[in-house]
């Protein structure tokens, strides 16, 4: 079956257009008018009821769709707590109302069902990753054009948007600091392959390396899955390779904190033997002994930028930024060839040096 972008490409005018003429909305065009109608026609292309259905009538619901991680607490961890502030806050105001979901991350999950069946009105996707199921259930939202907005995981898909923060300078600024201090081996303990924003802090480490004239050794890189039990667990890894460690960055928080009370298990002093630098300046960071050195993420920004997005699709604006938004100095994230999407938000990020580097 031919799709509303097919049609648009055939015609040569935007995916909004086709939607318009197919539904009758808004002043068009005569010629315009039959431009997409011999699209459609030449495609067999039909109009998707439940998108025209959809213009009809509302919910009064924005669904915020969370992945469902048995035995983990996402309310108490500072990354979805902040996010969901921002989130609620702009509902709020605008009088919707915050329907909370949670979906299986290893299963497909139903999006467009939730419009069908008139539950939401738009979805905000927190916490998705590039696993095959769960991708395909968020690309279908963007093959039927349903208003939604990915809040810190980039896909680079046309119709999909997404508001994050720029974490490969975030990360390229942290570990500049450890290098600009004189450390060389430097550890890098990073989240599950599968998140974009793991990739985007491996490019800035692998960046800021590179500049130095370093590699990244695979031998000093380590993973956990950004809960503070899974950095302690790496810890027994980064002191078996104590040795050829000078310093240590981490994805998260939750992981350095971790990991330093790991180490400190074993006898490592932080930072007297091992300068340690977390990431995302959560409310434990300036708690921790020592104080945490970190970068600042906006997540209650992205959250309210996320909102926004939806909001202002909803009422027919164009919703968000022209273009993509990125950190001051990320200009080699665009030399390499690794753009965002067009529709992607990045927000800026900030270094916050404490004591424990």
């Amino acid at each position: 079956m031919a799709t509303r972008r097919e049609v648009a490409e055939l015609a040569g005018v935007s995916e909004a257009t086709v939607s318009r003429v197919m539904n009758g909305v808004g002043p068009i065009k005569e010629e315009t008018r039959r431009k997409v109608a011999a699209a459609a026609d030449r495609l067999g292309y039909q109009l998707n009821a439940l998108a025209s259905g959809f213009a009809k009538g509302r919910s009064g619901n924005i669904g915020v769709v969370l992945p469902h991680v048995p035995k983990v607490r996402l309310f108490s961890t500072y990354y979805f707590s902040e996010i969901l502030s921002g989130i609620g806050d702009v509902l709020h105001q605008a009088g919707y109302g915050l329907l909370l979901l949670y979906r299986n991350p290893q299963a497909r999950y139903d999006y467009v069902s939730l419009y069908r069946t008139r539950r939401v009105d738009a979805c905000l996707i927190l916490g998705a990753s590039d696993l095959p199921e769960e991708a395909a259930s968020v690309f279908a939202l963007a093959d039927e054009g349903l208003p939604c907005c990915v809040v810190d995981q980039r896909y680079a898909r046309p119709g999909l948007p997404c508001v994050g923060a720029d974490h490969r300078a975030g990360a390229y600024a942290a570990a500049r600091y450890m290098l600009d201090a004189g450390h060389r081996r430097i550890g890098f303990l990073n989240g599950s392959p599968h998140y974009s924003n793991s990739a985007d802090r491996y490019e800035g480490y692998r960046q800021a390396l590179a500049e130095t004239g370093l590699s990244p050794d695979p031998a000093i890189q380590f993973e956990g899955n950004y809960s503070r039990k899974s950095g302690q667990e790496a810890a027994g890894a980064i002191f078996d390779r104590l040795e050829a460690l000078d310093g240590l960055l981490c994805a998260n928080d939750r992981m350095a904190i971790g990991a330093i009370q790991g180490l400190r298990e074993r006898g490592v002093a932080v930072p007297e033997r091992l300068p340690v630098i977390g990431y995302d300046n959560s409310d434990a960071s300036s708690l921790t002994d020592p104080p945490l050195t970190t970068v600042e993420v906006p997540f209650y920004e992205m959250g309210r930028l996320a909102a926004e997005s939806v909001m202002a699709r909803l009422s027919g604006e164009s919703g968000g930024s022209s273009g993509v938004e990125v950190a001051e100095g990320a200009a080699a994230y665009h030399a390499n060839g690794s753009k965002p999407a067009a529709e992607d938000i990045l927000l800026p990020t900030q270094l916050i040096i404490r004591r424990s580097c």
